[in-house]
């Protein structure tokens, strides 16, 4: 481990999976394979709803936003990951860590308020159809928008300074594949109570709120839509919501699966473990921006639609 002269941390390494070579470059053409998906899915997904003028409403601003964000997200880790399965022990600087960990952070963080803010919008156009475009006017969906980026910035801003204070004075080995925050704060050799109580008040903010706000929208959807009388109009109301929703679920369930397992006492055990989360946290990160566009596109007439004219626009 290389220290300055004052004793400080200059780099961390990072392990991913150097115990199995084999998998490295099964992973590593897996990984880099979903990436150029993730690029040219909501890279065409953005290009259309721009195009388009008829995706030009508060559903597809917040969906735009959603894609763009999965875009930054991914290139914030997925270069970091690739070049992992390419070297034994990837070795990373400490402030090239703390930036990789507050991109990462930040656009997780901001993803989770954004989809709270689409099932407000999914709220609103089903149990309120003939006073949405009131509602949900360009002065309250932009704000909504800014305020999940601005949300985001700010929670990694915070939780990014506390860990940078931590003394790191015993182990600079990651076991993961980039510099997430739980795998680094696991290295600290100081008290971390504040940072467990200021992680508690992200969880709240970020993902406990949210959650909320999104159960209690569909449970007033679910309301609404079973008391349209004909088959048909509940199909086409649950049909606006179901692509959202799927992504919730994927989302959420795997963030859920991956933070509330319990934890390994052994210490082969616990390897395994921060190998498994690893993972799971990979899966998180490349697999679900990699579905979002899929999603929203193979379940939504007027993205297909929309696909479909731009060439006879031209």
């Amino acid at each position: 481990m290389e220290r300055t002269n004052d004793s400080m941390l200059t780099e961390f390494v990072l392990v991913g999976l150097s115990a199995h070579p084999k998998l490295q470059t099964v992973f590593f053409v897996l990984v880099l394979w979903m990436y150029l998906m993730i690029l040219l899915g909501n890279g065409v997904l953005i290009s259309v709803i721009i195009y388009d003028s008829h995706l030009h409403t508060p559903m597809y601003f917040f969906l735009c936003n959603l894609s763009f964000l999965d875009i930054c997200y991914t290139s914030s880790s997925v270069p970091l990951i690739l070049d992992n399965f390419l070297t034994v022990r990837k070795r990373v600087s400490f402030s090239g860590c703390m930036v990789q960990m507050f991109l990462s952070f930040a656009m997780g963080a901001t993803e989770c308020v954004l989809l709270g803010m689409m099932a407000l919008d999914r709220y609103v156009a089903i149990c309120y159809p003939l006073r949405y475009p009131v509602i949900m006017s360009k002065n309250t969906y932009m704000p909504m928008a800014v305020g999940s980026w601005v949300t985001g910035l700010i929670d990694s801003v915070v939780q990014t300074s506390l860990a940078m204070q931590l003394p790191f004075c015993a182990n600079n080995v990651i076991n993961h594949f980039v510099c997430e925050i739980l795998a680094i704060l696991k290295l600290a050799c100081a008290d971390i109570s504040i940072n467990v109580i200021s992680m508690a008040g992200s969880n709240l903010m970020v993902l406990v709120i949210p959650l909320l706000v999104i159960s209690i929208s569909y449970i007033f959807i679910l309301t609404t839509i079973l008391r349209i009388p004909s088959t048909e109009g509940k199909r086409k109301a649950f049909s606006t919501c179901s692509a959202h929703l799927t992504v919730v679920i994927i989302f959420y369930g795997t963030i859920f699966f991956m933070y509330a397992k319990p934890k390994s006492k052994s210490s082969v055990g616990a390897n395994n473990q921060d190998i498994t989360e690893a993972l799971i946290s990979l899966f998180y990160g490349v697999m679900t921006p990699m579905l979002n566009p899929l999603i929203y596109s193979l379940r939504n007439k007027d993205v297909k639609a929309a696909v479909k004219n731009i060439p006879d626009k031209r």
